[in-house]
């Protein structure tokens, strides 16, 4: 027996008897958490019907306080005083691979509609509910195609409250519907955010990467499907953003989206770019997808719904994945 093959041998023994080993430090610029695990019957359908929606109004200064509110210049504006802004709907209809027509009009520029249409969307994108400082609250979150076919991607507030706690309770429905939950919850196992959202609260980096747990045997992506994450993107190409907005005129139970093509921040305060869209708290999280097809309900990931503007309530919010949140999606798919 070659050394070579004495020291695997060995190495694969020690393995066996010692079990998995611990998790592996994140590298530097990534933040991570282990989660504890969520008392069984925690989410009860009453429970979550009354999580609260993370509110979305901010700009880089602050979060404070149990219920996240996040501080904003020149003055904040309730979400509750929301309503859609009429953007002018152009619609189109997509053919299935076969030649015949979908059984659906799909809107390129849209602000807050209910989703007319099936494919993987309707599977992969879910419900968070959370539990933050003991107050339960509700964003929205992704199925994402990973090496442990485990991470979901949301909101870095709807993972840890930027310089503050970390979320307890955390669970993804994905799927949900009118308080349905046909693939079950999927709770955490560990969460990750880019440091600079840990250390400032920075919202240019308002991203969180969950490894959840498998359920039954079976992991998430095998489950409901799993979209794709794109690194680096071309600015202001057409987006569909996904999410369930609970604050009024909305009530979180129902998948909605928004269309069009983004901008970059008129303020210049991060590197986010800007979609029309009225969806309010509780979207939080909600994917942003490049080259979505409509019939398919698949994308490539770029961005997540993260904040609002006091004096542009009506534009959503996204950071920008570059390198920084590649880095902190691949320590999350290797959990």
């Amino acid at each position: 027996m070659t050394p070579s093959l004495i020291l695997f041998t060995i190495s694969t023994l020690v393995a066996e008897l010692l079990g998995s080993p611990a998790p592996a430090s994140p590298p530097a610029g990534v933040v991570d958490h282990t989660a504890a695990a969520a008392p069984a019957a925690y989410w009860t359908p009453e429970r979550m019907a009354g999580a609260l929606p993370i509110d979305l109004l901010s700009s880089t200064v602050a979060r404070v306080g149990a219920l996240a509110e996040r501080l904003v210049s020149p003055r904040s504006v309730p979400l509750s005083a929301v309503r859609p802004l009429g953007v002018d709907q152009r619609t189109i209809v997509r053919r299935s691979a076969v030649g015949s027509p979908a059984s659906m009009a799909v809107n390129t520029a849209t602000s807050g509609t209910p989703w007319p249409g099936g494919g993987t969307i309707t599977t992969t994108v879910g419900r968070v509910f959370l539990t933050l400082s003991g107050v339960d609250f509700v964003c929205s979150g992704t199925a994402v195609r990973s090496a442990n076919r485990d991470v979901v991607a949301t909101a870095g507030h709807c993972v840890k409250d930027g310089t503050g706690a970390w979320a307890d309770n955390w669970t993804f429905v994905p799927g949900y519907e009118s308080g349905r939950r046909p693939y079950g919850s999927y709770p955490a196992r560990r969460m990750f955010v880019a440091g600079p959202w840990a250390r400032d609260a920075n919202d240019g980096y308002d991203v969180g990467m969950v490894a959840v747990s498998d359920r039954g045997g079976r992991h998430l992506a095998d489950a409901v499907g799993a979209q794709t994450i794109g690194w680096n993107a071309a600015r202001g190409r057409q987006t569909y953003t996904f999410g369930f907005p609970a604050d009024p005129p909305y009530n979180g139970e129902h998948l909605l989206y928004c269309a069009g093509v983004p901008s970059d921040d008129p303020y210049k305060k991060t590197q986010d770019q800007g979609l029309k869209c009225d969806l309010t708290a509780g979207a939080s999280g909600g994917p942003w997808f490049s080259g979505f097809d409509p019939v398919t309900g698949q994308g490539q990931l770029t961005s997540v719904s993260s904040f609002k503007y006091s004096n542009d309530t009506g534009s959503m919010y996204g950071p920008y994945f570059g390198d920084e949140v590649k880095q902190v999606f691949d320590t999350a798919q290797r959990a």
